[in-house]
């Protein structure tokens, strides 16, 4: 079995929409989501988590807040090969957000490692 890592973006960060979300709002989508996760069962190595502000660094500076992405989440999970790990995202509840989108990305062994 491979790794995945699940990006999970959306048109608004992730703290502005748990911000904005009524209680009633939020008790249904963790119910959606929790829903997912059992049709996903073993398939899921990490539930992850919603991600609050970020900073994007590289050799030339930092850029605070990283305005310009709307990664709102992650998630690991593992099936034999891609098209296994996207049969997992049918259905997922983070879809029915307008303007919402999944990236799911192979994780690699590092050589030698």
């Amino acid at each position: 079995m491979k790794n995945f890592v699940v990006l999970y973006l959306g048109p608004k960060a992730a703290q502005e929409q748990m911000l904005e979300s009524t209680p009633e709002a939020a008790q249904e989508g963790m119910k959606a989501w929790m829903e997912w996760a059992d049709r996903a069962g073993s398939g899921i190595v990490d539930m992850g988590s919603p991600l609050g502000e970020g900073r994007e660094i590289s050799a030339a500076g930092t850029s605070t807040p990283n305005s310009t992405s709307h990664i709102g989440g992650y998630g690991i999970l593992q099936a034999e090969d891609l098209d296994g790990a996207q049969a997992l995202l049918d259905g997922h509840p983070h879809l029915m957000m307008p303007g919402a989108s999944i990236q799911v990305y192979e994780s690699l062994d590092l050589p030698g490692m």
